[in-house]
């Protein structure tokens, strides 16, 4: 799984030490504090098991939608969602296809409410919140409350203390990196337009939170 997104680290400036892998000790802890605001937490060890992980929680003639995430793209997701060897309903694909910018604008917000919508987060705070924003709202409005059931993937070096350092990971690790990262895709700026801060999930079993050992994503 080859990603474009590889060497934009080596390029940009951007704040490294908010970008570290942490002891499995910090994992653990984080795991804990996550698990008791509401989420539930598979932590794996590899970009395949995580792919592997997610397969296994998606049952067959599920609706599928996602938003963008890097790190979906690095463990092989998106590849294996639109290469269409699932038995889901692909909305992502779907939409896609559709030609109107009008009707696919209306389709994107449709595909919030998908029965399982997978993202990641820009951070993840030891004390257990979580912490994503957008340019628009086009992921982390089906995150609150939309999506029927919501799987966020995020690799270990997004781990920070607490949800101060969430915010500063935000503004200084993921806001340079895919500004650069949409310069380089799509000719244009990108921006902290709408931001999210997960507290808490009350609703027992809807939001998995999928933590891969290792640098994954900005």
């Amino acid at each position: 799984m080859s990603d474009p997104n590889a060497n934009l680290k080596d390029t940009i400036s951007y704040s490294s030490s908010l970008d570290e892998v942490p002891s499995d000790a910090v994992i653990e802890t984080t795991v804990e504090n996550l698990e008791e605001r509401g989420f539930s937490v598979v932590v794996t060890d590899s970009a395949g098991e995580a792919l592997e992980t997610i397969r296994s929680r998606i049952p067959a003639d599920m609706s599928v939608m996602t938003g963008h995430s890097n790190t979906l793209d690095e463990i092989g997701f998106i590849e294996y969602l639109m290469d269409g060897d699932h038995n889901w309903e692909n909305l992502r694909g779907e939409i896609q296809r559709i030609e109107d910018r009008e009707e696919r604008q209306r389709s994107r917000r449709t595909a919030l409410t998908a029965d399982y919508f997978l993202g990641s987060v820009n951070a993840v705070a030891r004390t257990g919140e979580l912490v994503a924003a957008d340019h628009g709202s086009a992921r982390i409005g089906a995150y609150p409350y939309a999506a029927e059931n919501l799987v966020l993937v995020s690799g270990s070096n997004k781990i920070v203390p607490d949800l101060k350092t969430a915010n500063a990971r935000l503004e200084k690790v993921a806001y340079p990196l895919e500004e650069a990262r949409a310069e380089k895709a799509y000719g244009t700026e990108s921006s902290i337009g709408k931001q999210l801060i997960y507290r808490q999930e009350i609703i027992r079993g809807r939001t998995t939170v999928v933590l891969i050992r290792g640098r994954f994503g900005f």
